[in-house]
């Protein structure tokens, strides 16, 4: 286990949970809304259900599971003294959900009235989440890469939001705002920014720890995350002029950075201790060699011009990369704060009874079967952009897929309270 986690730190378990078992139900719609409007969905990025079905993902299942680990890992990992984290995730939680819906809403319906809402709701709830934990992040006096990606990637959650919240106040107001750049602009903050440095960030802590590798070098865990900023920085500095050929350098080399993380990590897993493959690798080793595959896609647009090869790019990066990477690390995170807060409830019980290991929280032949589901949906979904009559199916096999998750998910919790009630027996 790693030396320095702070074990007596971690919030109650209520806490990150409510968040993590609430982002499958929004993959479950994305599926839904798949399955309903079809072959429709995968032919425009700028399509309104289109639009819809991206934020079901970013804004529903990427960032309920992003902010739950966020209040579990801070405490634990940099130390970081979160204020009132069952308050703060009491309030946040709904928040979250509710502007996604809204949002979701609006854009099915186009009202400017749900817009306005949607808008209003994320700033409340989400600003109010980023003011917390940067005060968590900024006063831990722990130091190192981790510390400075996580900085990194809340400061560009900022950002997301407020240019999330700029768009949603022009669509509604009908403001003369050049939507399609600035769109941009609050994708490269809300992917390449938060998720992936985030992503990055945690990486550098749980995959030595969890997938037993070698550290990232210290060159490449403090270098990468600026890097990365600062080529999404040029993006924005470009804003609203976007001409080509800067226009695609500037992408090549965002992704090029993003893959190079991929790469580094797959290097780090040819080195492991342990050659076992658990279900948590095989979807972290997906999500890495998904990022290389974008890599070699981005290249595609210099020779053929197609709208649909941005869509192919948008749905291997969302379900490809950052789908694949979350949903193993839930699979990692969940058992890990089942196992710290029983031993923590056990010790208080004066039993001599060891907690469950976290092999012992759901069978691992449950996890295996929804990553193949998953391989398969994420096969689909990239075909079906290419041939529309798989539309459909990619949304039921999606639903199928997020739903197996959010059983898994909740399995994991039962066994928690299942050891816990254990206790007095064993006592």
């Amino acid at each position: 286990m790693h030396p320095n986690l702070s074990f007596e730190q971690a919030p109650p378990i209520s806490v990150p949970y409510r968040f993590f078992l609430t982002a499958p139900w929004f993959g479950i719609a994305a599926g839904l809304l798949l399955l309903v409007q079809g072959d429709a969905l995968l032919v425009s990025r700028w399509a309104p259900g289109t639009l819809a079905l991206v934020h079901l993902v970013v804004a529903g299942f990427m960032l309920q599971a992003m902010c739950g680990a966020l209040l579990q890992f801070i405490p634990v990992a940099t130390g970081g003294n979160i204020w009132r984290p069952h308050w703060l995730a009491a309030l946040v939680h709904p928040l979250l959900m509710v502007a996604a819906g809204l949002l979701v809403a609006a854009f099915l319906a186009q009202r400017p009235g749900l817009f306005m809402a949607a808008g209003y709701t994320f700033a409340l709830g989400l600003g109010f989440f980023i003011v917390v934990v940067s005060l968590a992040v900024w006063r831990t006096p722990a130091q190192g890469a981790t510390v400075i990606a996580l900085r990194i990637a809340i400061a560009a959650l900022l950002v997301t939001l407020a240019t999330g919240v700029t768009l949603a106040t022009g669509l509604a107001k009908g403001l003369l705002l050049p939507l399609p750049p600035l769109a941009d602009v609050h994708a490269a903050w809300g992917l390449g920014g938060w998720a992936l440095i985030l992503l990055a960030g945690v990486s550098y802590f749980v995959v030595p720890m969890f997938q037993l590798t070698p550290a990232y070098p210290a060159w490449f865990s403090r270098g990468m995350p600026w890097a990365l900023v600062a080529v999404v920085g040029i993006w924005s500095a470009l804003f609203p002029d976007f001409s080509e050929p800067l226009r695609s350098i500037v992408l090549l080399s965002g992704v090029a950075v993003a893959a190079s993380y991929g790469a580094m990590t797959l290097h780090l897993h040819a080195r492991r201790r342990r050659k076992v493959s658990d279900t948590s690798f095989l979807f972290f080793r997906l999500a890495m060699l998904s990022l290389l595959l974008l890599l070699l896609s981005a290249l595609i647009p210099l020779f053929w011009e197609d709208e649909r090869i941005t869509v192919w790019l948008g749905v291997l990066a969302l379900f490809g990369v950052f789908f694949s990477v979350i949903n193993g690390m839930l699979y990692k995170i969940m058992p890990f704060i089942n196992w710290l807060q029983l031993q923590r409830y056990y010790g208080t019980r004066g039993t001599q009874v060891l907690p469950p290991n976290m092999n012992q929280m759901l069978p691992e032949s449950r996890m295996r079967i929804q990553f193949h589901v998953h391989l398969a949906t994420l096969g689909v979904l990239l075909l079906a952009v290419w041939v529309p009559v798989l539309a459909r199916p990619a949304g039921l096999m999606l639903m199928l897929d997020c739903g197996w998750l959010a059983f898994n998910l909740l399995q994991i919790g039962l066994a928690y309270r299942h050891f816990k009630d254990r206790v007095p027996e064993a006592a």
